[in-house]
């Protein structure tokens, strides 16, 4: 359960920022072509949809690598 929080918190953050960072430039773009800052709602809902695109493939990447992290520190240590 502690891995999956952890996985979680990871990847909502990553998810965030990838997403923050995307509307951001789509505004840039928005205004470079208008002139304007005018936020269209397309650009909210295209934020929130990079948003959990992002957030799934991270979650499952980042819980992979927990698990992986995990079992290896719990492992014994063979001596040579």
């Amino acid at each position: 359960m502690r891995q999956n929080l952890k996985a979680c918190g990871q990847a909502m953050v990553t998810a965030l920022v990838n997403a923050v960072l995307a509307v951001a430039l789509m505004l840039l773009v928005e205004f470079a072509i208008s002139g304007n800052f005018d936020v269209p709602k397309t650009y909210l809902w295209a934020g929130l949809l990079i948003w959990v695109v992002i957030f799934a493939g991270q979650f499952w990447r980042q819980r992979y690598l927990c698990r992986n992290c995990s079992s290896n520190e719990e492992s014994p240590r063979s001596s040579s």
